[in-house]
């Protein structure tokens, strides 16, 4: 019997076409009627460029700069996701219901999507890749290809298009 989906964790990373993924992330979360959590990952700094600030900043300075980010991002998500729904001209409340929680971390991407997904005891991942790089890593981004090395649950991977979609979100 295949386990049932209740729980889905939507990793973005924001770009202007992760509106594309996030129609996705609401059908498959409304089909299986699941609970949705939308997850960023603010990608730590390297280690010299932490240190070199760290050198020209207060601890306090920092921690708000730091914290700035996180509720920078979290407020670019609950606009993202009003504009979604008005561009599908989504009015059912259900689909409101069903986003459990906007949550917002630093850290490596791919490392920090499979610890909370697994802590989250979510049932699925749905995510984009863009394919940067040489040929593009075989069709799949970097973060794509390292969660799907270590993963245990179902991943859905949504490729991104290039240019701009009907779903495109600007800043």
């Amino acid at each position: 019997m295949i386990p049932q989906i209740k729980k889905i964790l939507y990793a973005t990373d924001l770009s202007p076409n992760s509106g594309f993924v996030f129609r996705y992330a609401i059908n498959s979360a409304l089909k299986h009627d699941a609970e949705l959590i939308i997850f960023h990952v603010v990608e730590e700094l390297a280690p010299s460029a932490k240190a070199l600030i760290e050198s020209h900043l207060d601890k306090d300075k920092l921690k708000e700069i730091t914290d700035g980010k996180f509720t920078h991002a979290k407020k670019r998500i609950q606009q993202r996701i009003k504009s979604l729904l008005e561009k599908e001209s989504i009015n059912d409340p259900k689909v409101e219901r069903l986003i459990s929680s906007i949550e917002v971390e630093e850290g490596y991407p791919a490392d920090s999507i499979l610890r909370r997904a697994d802590r989250l005891n979510c049932d699925a991942i749905i995510m984009g890749t863009h394919g940067k790089g040489f040929l593009r890593h075989a069709y799949f981004g970097s973060t794509a290809k390292k969660v799907l090395r270590r993963v245990r649950i179902p991943v859905f991977i949504v490729p991104l298009p290039e240019g701009e979609t009907d779903i495109t979100f600007h800043d």
